[in-house]
């Protein structure tokens, strides 16, 4: 059995990889696409969006020969806002084109400074299909050189090798510099599953380098596609982790020998929050059948509140959930760039202020602060706490199943061939909730003033998602010694013969499924790869 699970698995990769090409620019694209372009889906520009980015680029350049000060193209970035890049009667000659150009590839090589390990191919792929999808909104300005090269790098695999750490969360630019250099043939890049220099695999995929010109580079540079592609990538396994959360409970309330009214609709219609009535209602169809359903005489009244209160701490994280998704689905399918390009303005500009933003041809260039994630990174920080939370109560279920008082069962859920059973096993557990809890502390608050003092905030979004990934992570690993000690207190129970004890349809499902990967704990082994089984179970189930 555990060899078809293995085999499961394997064919829903590569059904990944077998979905039709994802198109850019006709709708929305949520965490699941993005996640499937990640993992190898091919991607396409549609008609409409390579108009838009045309017409972004044509009403940049418009802006630029009528003299607008553009940051980014007719004047240098940062503390460098005050150098002029353009000749005196503010045309593009061909002589101030070259000079973009240069200025292009020094503000690549400029921006490149990120550190640390470097960055799964996935997670890059993640970034990269973000900024496109982002370029194919149309506001960015580049040029469509620069989209068609990333999109032909996402469907020949070419990758750009990324360090993991140089970003404070108000655009990610000394990590997102190492794209620009590999779509000019720079740097180092996988191709095939080697690491090997972008010129020879742009070569070898019978593509050219370009050249980036106007606002291409200061696009790739400024962006949060790294953040943002991370949470996505996170937001897909959040998913299952909730999911996976209801169930366990579910099992473990059975374990325990539970009382159910915590969960029952007469509870919940005395303080009918939406979100923690349907959790509940979601628990209570996994348990129908149980035999929790029944009267017991031995039940306790109020379980320990890790119990009693599960269903409002589940609803709490989805809740979480849904708000970054709502905001995230924003934040993937529009643009943070600065300046950004209006492409429809139909209203006239009501101030002279306004007026100096505005193209008469249409269309305007307008500086923003769109690249400060603040509004998700909070939303995400909530996630983390949530985390954390939950964590707390699944190792305080885990600790009161070994407790013979809670549960009349024996001790540690042992048989009298243990000698210890699970009585170590609370160590792992607590560590993990301690990692989780601390990981739970915010990092958006933190921030020094960089670059001469104009950037004097920041959000530290990066770093949140690999918290945030890691108490995921964590929180599986946790879910999962839970599952092995209700599911050997269900034993337990059914040794009993006792003829009332009976496991909901659901969770019947669940613990056939879970003891074809790991037994029954009839005389102590080790129980490493027990529970490393447990978590991997719960990732896929």
């Amino acid at each position: 059995m555990k060899k078809l699970f293995i085999i499961f698995v394997i064919l829903q990769t590569a059904n990944i990889f077998a979905q039709e090409t994802i198109i850019l620019g006709d709708k929305q694209l949520g965490y699941a696409e993005i996640t499937a372009i990640a993992d190898g889906t091919k991607v396409k520009l549609s008609t409409n969006a390579i108009e838009r980015i045309k017409k972004g680029h044509d009403i940049l350049i418009t802006a630029a020969e009528s003299g607008h000060a553009i940051y980014g193209l007719t004047v240098g970035v940062g503390l460098n806002k005050d150098k002029s890049m353009i000749d005196s009667d503010g045309k593009l000659s061909a002589e101030v084109q070259q000079l973009s150009r240069d200025f292009n590839k020094g503000l690549i090589y400029a921006h490149i400074g990120a550190v640390g390990d470097k960055l799964p191919i996935r997670t890059v792929r993640a970034a990269m299909a973000t900024r496109l999808n982002n370029i194919a909104y149309g506001s960015t300005g580049v040029t469509i050189q620069v989209a068609q090269q990333i999109e032909d790098f996402l469907n020949n695999g070419i990758t750009p090798v990324m360090p993991e750490t140089g970003s404070i969360g108000m655009a990610d630019i000394t990590i997102m510099g190492h794209l620009g250099l590999a779509l000019i043939g720079e740097g180092k890049v996988y191709y095939k599953n080697k690491e090997i220099a972008a010129a020879t695999a742009i070569k070898k995929a019978g593509l050219k380098p370009i050249v980036l010109y106007a606002k291409d580079a200061l696009s790739i540079v400024s962006s949060n596609a790294l953040a943002v592609g991370r949470t996505v990538l996170l937001m897909s396994d959040l998913e299952q982790l909730i999911k996976v959360s209801k169930v366990v409970y579910a099992i473990s309330l059975e374990g325990l020998n539970g009382n159910i009214a915590p969960i029952s609709a007469e509870a919940m219609a005395l303080r009918p929050y939406k979100v923690t009535t349907d959790v509940a209602t979601e628990i209570r169809n996994i348990l129908k059948g149980s035999y929790l359903w029944n009267v017991d005489n031995e039940r306790a009244l109020q379980d320990p509140l890790s119990y009693r209160d599960s269903v409002h701490y589940i609803a709490a994280l989805e809740r979480s959930f849904n708000e970054l998704n709502e905001l995230m689905l924003i934040q993937q399918n529009f643009s943070d760039d600065n300046p950004g390009v209006s492409l429809n303005t139909v209203d006239k500009p009501q101030s002279s202020q306004e007026e100096k933003f505005y193209v008469k041809s249409g269309g305007a260039v307008v500086p923003t602060s769109n690249f400060d994630p603040i509004i998700w990174a909070l939303a995400l920080e909530n996630v983390s706490v949530t985390l954390g939370v939950n964590s707390t109560l699944a190792t305080q279920r885990t600790i009161k199943l070994n407790n013979e008082y809670f549960t009349k069962l024996t001790r540690f859920l042992g048989t009298d061939k243990t000698v210890h059973a699970f009585g170590a096993m609370e160590k792992p557990i607590t560590a993990l909730n301690a990692e989780n809890l601390y990981y739970a502390n915010p990092a958006v608050t933190y921030s020094v003033p960089v670059a001469g003092n104009i950037e004097d905030i920041a959000t530290n979004v990066p770093f949140i998602t690999k918290k945030v990934q890691q108490q995921i992570n964590n929180l599986f690993q946790i879910y999962g010694i839970e599952l092995v000690h209700a599911t050997q207190a269900v034993n337990l129970r059914m040794a009993k013969n006792d003829t009332t004890f009976k496991l909901s349809t659901e969770t019947k499902v669940l613990f056939d499924s879970f003891r074809t990967q790991v037994e029954f704990l009839e005389v102590d082994r080790p129980l490493s790869s027990d529970f490393s089984t447990a978590s991997s179970f719960l990732m896929n189930y």
